[in-house]
């Protein structure tokens, strides 16, 4: 294998080549405009999504954190309340909660799925006193189940908030879009993600009226009409920029996904191929010590925002510094998990107390899966891994 081989864990650039001509024209056309905030990109854009994630109402916001506080403020979450969240998921989850002066309330995952399941946000609403919504979030982009999310919802009496800032475009087995059934879906237009703007950026999805009202009125200060305030937002608009970036690329969305779910399926078959196995096998149960992700089940769609695999302990971090002197792009999603970071230790949560994705936190490691990464480049890849995993298996042990 040639050792000249480079493989980032994204490539914008990539992307952005293959697009730069439709690009620049409508980014020009915002600069002559100079309509920066609001108006025709920002109304086009809300239509398009709510379509694209089969709602009724999409409202943009200023990035994918606050798409998830717009959510909550608009079903009056405040000081006192209790919001349930992963523990296992980007900071801005349980952090949005916490600036409302509300307690985030955390559950364990799935160790397949690494989503959080109907039964441990059962578990973690025993807990609860004051329970106000439940927020699960769809991670790496494949889908919670909804159905059993509604129906807890139901069955506790509270709102389910889908934060859906890794799956636009995922769906479950049930055929349920993302940001389609719960109260309010929330998503993200951080470059990195699979719909990504030229900076931050966010959406909100709902069905119901009052909130998509609400949203868009809390967005701009609460005002409406403008200098007009029965109740105080925020400073969340979506540039209009930023939309009329996503306006083009939105389109190619699809063809992203598809680019990403092939590369998936090679990554499945060149790991199980060597030996590995999928997540629904875990480590110590044999095999070369090298879990992939457990494919989706049947009727649902895994965008594959990110395909991460699951190695021991014991070498998970000399892994990753081999990867990197090999020039092979990678990440830890996520290291600490929520209920053990520093900023929540008031809560009281000890070493333990959630093992499933503390376990996680501690073994997974994502490579690169950008829809434009060669065949040369993902066989580099899995050829490195698997070499190092074979030369340290006694550290397994």
């Amino acid at each position: 294998m040639s050792t000249h081989i480079t493989v980032p864990l994204l490539d914008l650039k990539a992307q952005y080549d293959a697009i730069r001509d439709e690009i620049e024209p409508v980014v020009r056309e915002v600069i002559e405009s100079q309509w920066f905030i609001m108006g025709p990109n920002i109304n086009a854009l809300e239509e398009d999504v709510a379509r694209y994630c089969h709602a009724e109402h999409a409202v943009g916001c200023a990035s994918g954190s606050d798409a998830i506080l717009l959510a909550l403020m608009a079903l009056g979450v405040g000081p006192g309340d209790e919001v349930i969240v992963p523990t296992y998921t980007f900071f801005s989850t349980a952090g949005s909660v916490h600036r409302l002066g509300a307690k985030p309330v955390f559950a364990d995952i799935d160790p397949v799925t690494y989503n959080v399941t109907a039964d441990t946000i059962r578990q973690a609403a025993g807990c609860c006193k004051n329970l106000k919504a439940i927020m699960p979030v769809h991670l790496f982009g494949q889908m919670v189940d909804m159905p059993s999310m509604i129906a807890l919802g139901k069955e506790l009496g509270v709102p389910v908030i889908e934060d859906a800032a890794q799956a636009i475009g995922s769906r479950d087995a049930s055929g349920a879009w993302a940001g389609q059934t719960g109260d309010i879906g929330c998503f993200s237009f951080f470059p990195s993600k699979n719909l990504g703007a030229f900076g931050d950026g966010g959406i909100c999805t709902t069905n119901n009226d009052s909130y998509a009202e609400v949203m868009a009125m809390l967005r701009n200060h609460g005002g409406k009409p403008k200098y007009y305030h029965r109740i105080v937002g925020l400073n969340s608009r979506l540039d209009a920029m930023h939309a009329a970036v996503l306006r083009v690329k939105l389109p190619y969305l699809d063809g992203w996904t598809e680019g990403r779910q092939k590369n998936a399926a090679f990554y499945d078959k060149a790991f199980a191929d060597a030996g590995a196995k999928t997540s629904a096998t875990p480590l110590h149960e044999g095999g070369l010590p090298i879990r992939t992700p457990e494919p989706a089940p049947a009727g649902a769609r895994h965008i594959y925002n990110q395909y991460v695999i699951r190695v021991p302990e014991a070498i998970r971090d000399e892994l990753r510094a081999h990867l990197g002197e090999k020039k092979i792009g990678n990440e830890v999603y996520y290291p600490v998990p929520l209920h053990r970071q520093d900023c929540f230790a008031d809560l009281g949560y000890t070493e333990g107390a959630l093992p499933l994705a503390e376990q996680a936190a501690k073994e997974t490691i994502a490579i690169p899966i950008y829809p434009e990464c060669t065949d040369e480049q993902k066989k580099y890849v899995v050829d490195t891994i698997v070499a190092y995993v074979n030369a340290h298996a006694t550290v397994t042990a």
